[in-house]
């Protein structure tokens, strides 16, 4: 079994002839579980094993404990085929705006909140890693996303969810961008998303509300500029609109206590827009690495 994982790019033809029935992805997963076969026991730690019962399994030399490759990971009592997860994870890599669970309901015959389900395990594996925080010149706003309250301005939020977003500013154009769902407008809601996101050294530019005047301590190179509007900063005000649009283009409707799920897979895929031939198999990594918490099937599901 080869060890790397070897499917790159976004033709749909290419990705069906790579993945025709369950058994090439429970070995794709096994690629990815085990590289370099290296393999220790969950459940004795022994680095023994041979063949288990399902495919691509392994079961410990000692212990006699069968792994399937899905065990422990993010494809883990998915209710549904092997085959029809890939494919529907291809289909939101493969698409520059992604699919809603309506869409994916409808193109593989589930139910919407099965892949609701599936499609939030996705976003989890698209959160930030926080190992590259943006550097260079940055810009940082808030933004509201939520129903319209008439005859409101300013920072009023009242039903709305409050979202800071950071955006690399380059040389010719912009470069990576990050987005969290906050409290409130305070420099103590601020503070986490700054030291997760941003280096120390960045020249950070914001506009002059006064919740960002205590991250100067640490921010040396913080400057508060008036925002006129929007005017003074045009990259990130456009960024924002962006993703607003897609919100609202594509899914339609988002719960606000899964908002930071559709941050993460507009920004997964925005910061990876050079580079979308890697997405399908950079989620795979994450999937298998990381095993999404149980939802709450009480909970509202979004389009």
């Amino acid at each position: 079994m080869k060890n790397e994982l070897d499917f790159k790019g976004v033709n749909a033809i290419q990705f069906h002839k790579r993945f025709p029935e369950d058994v090439a992805c429970y070995e794709y997963i096994a690629r990815a579980k085990w590289p370099s076969e290296i393999y220790n026991c969950k459940r004795c730690g022994y680095d023994k094993y041979y063949k288990g019962k399902k495919p691509f399994s392994r079961r410990c030399l000692r212990c006699q404990y069968d792994e399937s490759p899905t065990a422990g990971t993010a494809f883990d009592k998915v209710k549904f085929s092997l085959h029809i997860a890939f494919h529907i994870l291809f289909k939101i890599c493969a698409r520059k705006k992604g699919l809603s669970t309506l869409e994916l309901s409808r193109e593989f015959g589930l139910r919407q909140k099965t892949c609701w389900a599936f499609k939030w395990k996705i976003q989890q594996a698209m959160r930030i890693s926080g190992k590259y925080p943006l550097t260079g010149e940055v810009h940082v706003d808030e933004c509201m996303i939520g129903g319209p309250i008439e005859q409101k301005r300013g920072r009023c939020h009242e039903s709305k969810k409050i979202v800071i977003v950071a955006l690399e500013i380059l040389a010719k154009g912009v470069g990576r961008a990050y987005a969290q769902v906050i409290q409130d407008f305070s420099s103590k809601s601020f503070r986490p998303f700054f030291l997760n996101h941003i280096a120390k050294d960045a020249e950070i530019k914001t506009d002059e509300w006064t919740g960002y005047i205590p991250l100067k301590k640490e921010y040396p190179n913080l400057v508060q500029i008036p925002s006129e509007s929007g005017k003074g900063f045009p990259d990130i005000h456009i960024h924002i609109m962006n993703l607003k649009s897609w919100l609202r283009g594509i899914h339609h409707h988002c719960s606000d206590e899964y908002l930071q799920g559709y941050l993460n897979e507009y920004h997964f895929r925005y910061n990876r827009r050079n580079s979308e031939g890697v997405l399908f198999n950079t989620l795979i990594k994450r999937m298998v690495e990381n095993n999404a918490t149980r939802m709450n099937k009480r909970k509202r599901m979004d389009v």
